[in-house]
């Protein structure tokens, strides 16, 4: 089987799957990894400094002479910052931790530096990254332009099929659809008042005789079945990002990783409890006490910032029900192993190889 024309020679790679970038997970040895193998490895950048922006990007070219993308978030920093609501939650969390043995150091919105992907497009422009990803939204015109002139293709991410119309009237390259399935921080960006949640397939349908942009499938995609009913239903390629949680070159905790090896189907919870922004993850004792505390939740970046020490600590100890434990639906289909065994036996499953 073979994918619709136009993904494989887009992005320079042999077989039509890329890496999902996963902050928190992703590293540049998995990225390479997945380049190697002759796919697309994904580099999660997302709120990073410049600085370090530009070392994770110099590590992973050291590890591949082949492409790989670098993964943006496009939101928009907040300029007014809601301080009663801030300072709400974080009484709240700070009750939480004196519970539960955490420290926990008290800061006020002013004091968070937040840094935007208009923060990072020197460095990326610097660096002639060859394939970038974004989600949250869109890049502004002017990025827009900048990184086309410097070659980049880019790669959008859409939740509806209005957000994949306006990424393609912007002259984006290609388009992931993200299906509800899928783990992590929803990509959805044009509607304030409601959330899309749409399956893949149905996603899928609405957009293959709409967009003519080759299109990525992403979420609940685990397996060669599930690989080759995505290209079936349309999608020029796929993109896989939870199967990647446990393999050996991920830096997520070991608690976390046998969390999504273990997950069952109705593990996973859509919440904005952790980060701000809705994701899907899988259940924990932190999303639970802050959905039970009916406590109003900051934006995201603000929410993230303060739940981030706690996830640290809880990091350090290795301990599950304090991280952010993000996993799609098809989580339990994951595996052990490197991150090319991994990849090589979706390929052979597919029957991509």
């Amino acid at each position: 089987m073979s994918a619709t024309p136009g993904i494989t020679p887009l992005l320079q790679i042999t077989y039509p799957v890329v890496q999902g970038a996963m902050l928190g997970v992703s590293t540049p040895e998995m990225a390479a990894a997945v380049s190697n193998a002759g796919g697309l490895g994904s580099l999660p950048v997302g709120g990073l400094s410049p600085d370090e922006v530009k070392k994770l990007i110099q590590a992973t070219k050291e590890k591949t002479a082949r492409t790989f993308a670098v993964n943006l978030f496009v939101h928009e920093v907040p300029e007014q910052r809601a301080a009663v609501a801030f300072n709400k939650m974080q009484d709240f969390l700070e009750s939480t931790c004196r519970q539960e043995g955490f420290p926990f150091e008290r800061r006020t919105p002013e004091s968070l530096k937040l840094y935007s992907y208009l923060d990072q497009v020197e460095v990326l422009l610097a660096e002639k990254i060859p394939v970038l990803s974004f989600t949250f939204g869109c890049m502004n015109d002017e990025v827009i332009r900048a990184l086309k002139k410097n070659g980049t293709v880019l790669i959008g991410t859409a939740t509806c099929l209005e957000e994949a119309q306006y990424l393609e009237s912007k002259g984006i390259d290609a388009i992931t659809l993200q299906g509800v399935e899928a783990g992590g921080h929803r990509g959805s960006f044009l509607s304030k008042a409601t959330l899309p949640q749409i399956g893949l397939m149905s996603l899928l349908s609405a957009c293959r005789n709409v967009i003519q942009v080759p299109l990525l499938a992403a979420g609940g995609i685990a397996d060669g079945e599930s690989v080759k009913g995505a290209l079936i239903m349309g999608a020029s390629g796929v993109q896989i990002g939870t199967l990647f949680i446990p393999a050996d070159e991920s830096i997520a905790i070991p608690a976390y990783k046998e969390a999504v090896l273990n997950a069952r189907d109705v593990d996973t919870v859509l919440t904005k409890s952790i980060s701000g922004r809705w994701a899907r993850g899988i259940n924990n004792k932190l999303i639970r006490l802050i959905t039970d505390s009916g406590i109003e939740i900051p934006d995201y970046t603000l929410q993230n910032s303060l739940t981030g020490p706690i996830r640290k600590h809880a990091q350090q100890i290795n301990d599950k029900e304090f991280v952010a434990m993000w996993a799609g639906q098809s989580a339990g289909k994951s595996k052990k192993g490197s991150t090319t065994a991994i990849f090589h036996q979706l390929i052979a499953a597919a029957g991509l190889g």
